[in-house]
C-alpha cells in the first residue's frame, strides 16, 4: 500500500498516544484509499514475492485476503481485575474481500474464566472493521496495510470483564522480508518481520464488569475505568523455502506455500499509568495451500503478564482457494 501524501506520515503517538489525532489521521487516510485502491491486484494469503507472512496469534498481520480463523484457542493464567486468573479463550475472526485490496473483518471470541473462587463465561467484545493493503513491493518482499475497526458497545459479558462502551480502533501493519538482501549477508535472506500497532479508543470513561474487591476480596460487580489502550507488537519469522530447491531466487515460479515457518512473536498491551502487558511467544508454523496451522506458547516478560506459561494454537483457512466458487472474486468485481 503506497502511503498517500495527505498527513498521514505526520501521525505520532505522543505520552497520552493523542487518540483524537489518530483519529484524524485514519478517517484521512479512509478518504484518500477507497477511490486510489479499487483498480490495484493483490496476491492471496498475504504473499509478497518469495515471501510468505503467516497469520500471526498475538496481532493481526499485513495480509488483506478472503480468510478465516477457526479457531484461536489459548489458555493463559494472568492478572485481570484484581486478582489472577486463568482464561480458557476460543478467538474467531472472518475477512471478506470487497476490493482486492480492501476487505471486511469481523471478529469476536468466547471466554472461559477460573477466577479461583468462581468460574464465568461467555463473550468477549465483537468487532466489525474495513482493513486495506496500502502498499506492495514484491521484489523488495514489502507488505503494508491499515485498518479501523469498531468494537461494539456491550458486546461483551460482564462476567469475563469485557462489557465496554463502543471502541475505536485504528492500525497500521506492517511487513519485510529480507530475500532482496545481497550475497554478502545472504544468510539472513530466509528471515523476514511483521509490525502492527492499534490504538484501542474507548468512547466512553467508566464500566461496569465482575473484578475482586481488594477490601472483601469477594468477587461481584465493580466499576472499571476505561484508558486508551495501544496494543503493538512485532515478530521475527524465518522461510524454509529459501532453503529448499524451489527457492530461485528470482521472481517466483510458484507461490511460497508447503513450508514451515518458525517465528517469534512479542506482543505488549500499554497504557498510560499502568505497567505494560509484555509477552514473547516462540512458535512453528505450516502453510498448506488451503490452511495454516500454528502453535506458540505465551511467556509472559514481567509480573503484569502473569508468572506462568500459557499455549495457543491456531487454524487459518485460506477460503479464496478453499471455496473458489464463493470466495473467487471480490464481492464489488462480482
Amino acid at each position: 500500500m503506497a502511503p498517500p501524501s495527505s498527513g498521514f506520515a505526520a501521525c505520532t503517538i505522543g505520552e497520552r498516544f493523542r487518540a483524537s489525532h489518530w483519529l484524524a489521521c485514519s478517517s484521512a487516510l479512509i478518504a484518500a484509499l477507497v477511490a486510489s485502491q479499487l483498480s490495484q491486484t493483490a496476491d492471496a494469503h498475504g504473499i509478497a514475492g518469495n515471501r510468505y507472512f503467516p497469520g500471526t496469534l498475538t496481532f493481526d498481520d499485513p495480509a488483506v485476503a478472503d480468510e478465516a480463523i477457526v479457531p484461536n484457542f489459548s489458555t493463559l493464567e494472568h492478572p485481570d481485575a484484581g486478582a489472577d486468573v486463568t482464561d480458557n479463550r476460543i478467538n474467531w475472526s472472518f475477512t471478506r474481500l470487497l476490493t482486492p485490496t480492501v476487505g471486511f473483518v469481523v471478529d469476536s471470541s468466547w471466554i472461559a474464566r477460573n477466577w479461583g473462587a468462581a468460574k464465568r463465561s461467555g463473550f468477549d467484545v465483537t468487532s466489525v472493521g474495513l482493513k486495506w493493503e496500502v502498499f506492495r513491493d514484491n521484489p523488495h518482499e514489502m507488505l503494508l496495510s491499515a485498518g479501523l475497526a469498531w468494537g461494539i458497545g456491550k458486546s461483551g459479558a460482564q462476567a469475563v470483564d469485557a462489557s465496554a462502551p463502543d471502541t475505536i480502533r485504528p492500525g497500521l501493519f506492517f511487513g519485510k522480508g529480507f530475500g532482496d538482501l545481497p550475497d554478502s549477508v545472504s544468510w539472513l535472506r530466509p528471515f523476514g518481520v511483521t509490525a502492527a500497532i492499534v490504538l484501542e479508543h474507548p468512547t466512553g470513561g467508566v464500566s461496569r464488569n465482575f473484578g475482586i474487591d481488594p477490601l472483601t476480596g469477594q468477587l461481584g460487580p465493580m466499576l472499571t475505568s476505561n484508558v486508551d489502550i495501544l496494543h503493538w507488537g512485532f515478530a521475527v519469522e524465518f522461510s524454509t523455502l529459501y532453503l529448499t530447491s524451489r527457492f530461485t531466487g528470482g521472481p517466483p515460479k510458484q507461490e511460497p506455500l508447503n513450508q514451515l515457518v518458525p517465528l517469534v512473536e512479542f506482543a505488549f498491551d500499554s497504557s498510560k499509568g499502568t505497567k505494560s502487558i509484555a509477552t514473547m511467544n516462540p512458535g512453528l508454523t505450516y502453510v498448506a495451500v488451503t490452511w495454516q496451522i500454528a502453535i506458540e506458547a505465551i511467556v509472559p516478560l514481567n509480573n503484569a503478564s502473569g508468572h506462568n506459561i500459557g499455549g495457543r494454537a491456531q487454524l487459518l483457512l485460506f477460503l479464496d482457494d478453499l471455496a473458489p466458487s464463493l470466495f473467487g472474486k471480490p464481492l464489488l468485481s462480482q
